[in-house]
């Protein structure tokens, strides 16, 4: 650390301590060169992330996009808002182990799909019609057989007394 009063690169540290809110340490300094004392700060420097959306543009992550898209897939559906939130904080938490900087939408999505495929087949239905852009009613029921012949089985299996 360069000294601001004569510009020596040689200091040391007196005292540290925590801010209150935590996202910072306070260091008093002194200079070897000139023996002044000066205070500096240090903190996380955050490296914001990033969704690539499909068209290439970028624009920075936020958890709240994720809540608002499952919240319509989820309307008129027996899915609490608590549960909602608890997905989308796992979602988060997946996206923030896996990448550093840029995070494409294709995984966002994906990761949204698996969720709400798991927690209510409609509002799965009704976020992948939208996500996937279906182009017509073909693709709609190709994503809807697996679902279909799930429930086929469901139904075939004898009940046991």
């Amino acid at each position: 650390m360069k000294c601001p009063f004569c510009g020596a690169d040689n200091d040391r540290v007196v005292d540290s301590r925590s801010s209150a809110d935590g996202a910072s340490i306070r260091r008093r300094r002194e200079c070897f060169g000139c023996e002044r004392r000066y205070t500096t700060y240090e903190q996380i420097e955050e490296m914001p992330l990033r969704v690539v959306k499909k068209d290439g543009r970028r624009v920075p992550f936020n958890r709240k996009n994720i809540l608002v898209g499952m919240t319509k897939a989820c309307e008129k559906r027996p899915v609490s808002m608590e549960l909602l939130e608890a997905v989308a904080r796992r979602i988060e938490q997946d996206i923030w182990q896996k990448f550093d900087r840029e995070v494409p939408t294709k995984f966002i999505g994906e990761q949204v799909m698996k969720e709400l495929r798991e927690i209510d087949e409609v509002a799965y239905v009704r976020f992948a019609s939208v996500y996937r852009e279906f182009k017509d009613v073909s693709e709609f029921f190709d994503e809807l057989q697996p679902m279909l012949k799930k429930s086929d089985r469901n139904e075939q299996i004898p009940e046991s007394f």
